[in-house]
């Protein structure tokens, strides 16, 4: 009987554990659905690739291009120019400066999923915007 009130406790002790861990679990975006996770991180490192290449485009030529003649310039192969319902842009500003913007249709709205905007820039730091 002993044994079984012991068993009993450390199923209590390790599933308390296991639940306390779960909760801890790091999320993904504020209001995204946690299937979403996987792809936004697909897209955040698409994101970063493409920012990559645009400074060493920017680094040869001394100008920013667009997203289509970054792709054909042969500075980086794209596996990709969008990513499950996200596509891509490159907005070019003065001198160096860029932003890689990544853009999903509307969710409908009775939706409770969301689409975040993501941005990336020259200083390599990906953002959600409005």
């Amino acid at each position: 009987m002993r044994a079984l009130a012991l068993l009993l406790v450390v199923a209590a002790i390790v599933g308390g554990i296991y639940f306390y861990s779960i909760k801890k679990m790091p999320t993904t975006d504020a209001g995204t659905a946690p299937t979403q996770a996987i792809s936004l991180t697909g897209v955040r490192m698409d994101l970063t690739q493409m920012a990559q290449a645009e400074r060493t485009y920017i680094a040869s030529n001394g100008h920013c291009v667009a997203l289509d003649e970054l792709a054909s310039s042969g500075v980086v192969n794209f596996s990709r120019t969008e990513r499950q319902g996200y596509t891509y842009e490159i907005r070019c500003g003065d001198g160096g400066d860029f932003a890689v913007t990544a853009h999903h249709a509307p969710a409908p709205a009775d939706s409770p999923i969301r689409y975040p905007i993501l941005t990336i820039d020259q200083n390599m730091q990906v953002a959600e915007t409005e």
